[in-house]
């Protein structure tokens, strides 16, 4: 058996004796967007520290616990913060608990994040479903195969779960909720891009831009796992006439405050999607 998976069997093994069952669901919250934990019933809080093999997630508004309990009727497992390729962690490190996730047997992984919006019709604070993405960060499947997870050359024509898509949709169209969708983009960070490179992004056709998420992704459609992504959008993505105009500039501050802001309404269509799971 590769060394890797045994170690991915070691952590799940661990958490399925801290919670007793195991999730169908799994959940990575982004930044400034932990809130739908609070919303996790009868929850086992496992913080990062505890649990075999994982790093430590040091990115502001990341608490890093791990968050068991049920939500609309499903067993979840949350995590309250993920890790990213510019605190200085491999791809490996980045994309382990996605490993642990799926050596879990999980159905789906819902995964969230904070980005900068490219396209002009996006507001800060809407929700954008992510249709499809653009990766610049390392791909996590460089390297030796895990054949035991997965194929060496998997499919990304629909890394993003067309029914779940259709069900985030439907859900927001009964309920009022005003919902972009578009192509995800990612980069290293943990430097916002300049205009110059937004520009560039928004031509290769991307609405959004951030620095996670797609190693996740990638890695969970390498196992198999149906996705579901969502992006906040929390600042504004400037070309450079605009910047030079108005003297913007990204804070993280308020790329934090935007965030929560968007959590409630994010954290409430999660539940509802994945109650229909």
């Amino acid at each position: 058996m590769d060394s890797r998976v045994i170690k991915f069997n070691e952590t799940a093994d661990f958490i399925l004796q801290r919670i007793g069952d195991r999730p169908e669901v799994a959940i990575v919250l982004g930044s400034g967007l932990g809130a739908l934990a609070d919303k996790i019933e009868n929850p086992v809080i496992i913080p990062y520290s505890e649990v075999p093999h994982f790093v430590q997630s040091t990115a502001v508004g990341h608490k890093g616990n791990l968050i068991y309990g049920t939500l609309n009727g499903k067993k979840v497992i949350a995590m309250q913060g993920r890790f990213h390729y510019y605190e200085g962690y491999g791809m490996e490190q980045v994309t382990f608990p996605i490993r642990v996730m799926c050596s879990l047997k999980i159905k789906a992984l819902f995964v969230s994040n904070a980005a900068g919006g490219m396209n002009t019709a996006f507001r800060i604070g809407d929700l954008m479903i992510i249709r499809d993405h653009i990766n610049f960060l390392p791909n996590p499947l460089i390297g030796k195969n895990i054949d035991e997870m997965g194929t060496r050359f998997p499919d990304m024509t629909r890394p993003y779960d067309l029914e779940l898509i259709k069900s985030a949709e439907e859900i927001a169209a009964e309920h009022g909720i005003k919902l972009q969708k578009g192509v995800y983009v990612a980069g290293t960070g943990p430097t916002y891009e300049t205009p110059a490179e937004y520009a560039y992004f928004k031509s290769t056709g991307a609405d959004a831009v951030g620095m996670s998420t797609t190693p996740e992704v990638i890695v969970a459609r390498h196992c198999g796992v149906r996705v579901f992504g969502m992006s906040v959008i929390t600042n504004e993505a400037h070309d450079l006439d605009s910047t030079a105009a108005d003297g913007y500039k990204n804070d993280h501050k308020d790329v934090m405050a935007a965030a929560d802001k968007a959590a409630q309404t994010m954290s409430f269509l999660f539940a509802q999607m994945i109650g229909q799971l």
